[in-house]
């Protein structure tokens, strides 16, 4: 072998050895919790360029060899995000194979939010916007109460609390009823001393937004009531409706708002009286 030969060798070597213990030094920054001696940073540079190049050394041993350490790899990180994401996937299943849609919707929205661009966001993703459509169905026809009582005859009601204002002490109920011994009847039922409306009284109603006048009075008998008259067109109505606005006073509070959510509504379960 010529001498030539053996020198460009060694060299090749000695540039070898300094690359890796370059990337050794360069662990150093990869790791700012562990403490490092003055020996062994010296140890380090010792086979490094000048400070004046050594950002620029730094860099190219990275970009040679030392930056498949910093990071997982592509398909590692997917693997995880897979894995991560299937106990809420099954916990998804699990609610809308239980009819649960408002729950599901909470999961499926976590899936897609914490793990995108994995099968499981994918599957979720593709069923989230009817799935959401029915859970607010469902939201709304929670709203509404059927009741069937038989003390003092036989009565139907459909009741539905105020979403404004809001609260036990201040939410207002819209009530319709059907009883054997009574007229069919709409009315508002709140607290305190009730409504102030003086014989037939105006009531402004928005109906999805469109305004409208409406009649009202009160209950001979005291209760904190006000019925709506005109009960039949009423009740035809709320089932094309989704909000309702009405503007009232009461005597406690004053001039007020109630805001009734109705789109809910199922006819089928106000059931009519039986035919004598």
């Amino acid at each position: 072998m010529r001498r030539g030969a053996g020198v460009t060798t060694r060299r090749m070597a000695a540039r070898q050895a300094t690359a890796t213990r370059g990337c050794a030094w360069l662990q150093l920054t990869l790791h700012p919790g562990r403490r490092y001696t003055s020996l062994m940073i010296r140890s380090a540079t010792t086979y490094l360029l000048p400070a004046a190049a050594l950002a620029f050394a730094a860099a190219a041993l990275v970009a040679g060899g030392c930056s498949q350490k910093s990071a997982p790899p592509a398909a590692e990180q997917a693997a995880a995000n897979e894995q991560a994401a299937a106990p809420d996937l099954a916990l998804y299943q699990k609610l809308l194979a239980e009819q649960k849609p408002k729950l599901a919707v909470l999961v499926g929205q976590q899936i897609v939010s914490q793990y995108p661009g994995t099968a499981a966001a994918a599957e979720v993703q593709n069923a989230l916007p009817a799935l959401e459509a029915k859970a607010e169905h469902q939201r709304l026809a929670d709203l509404w109460l059927y009741q069937t009582v038989t003390q003092d005859g036989l009565q139907y009601t459909a009741i539905v609390d105020s979403s404004e204002p809001s609260g036990t002490e201040n939410q207002v109920q819209l009530i319709l009823r059907r009883h054997v011994g009574w007229p069919q009847a709409v009315y508002l039922y709140g607290h305190g001393q009730g409504f102030a409306c003086k014989d037939n009284c105006d009531i402004v109603m928005r109906w999805d937004g469109q305004r409208e006048v409406w009649k009202g009075h009160l209950p001979e008998t005291g209760e904190p009531a006000m019925f709506i008259n005109a009960d039949r067109r009423f009740i035809a109505a709320l089932s094309k409706a989704k909000i309702i606005e009405m503007d009232v006073t009461t005597v406690n509070q004053g001039p007020e708002t109630l805001k009734f959510e109705v789109g809910g509504y199922d006819p089928s379960k106000f059931r009519q009286l039986p035919k004598h």
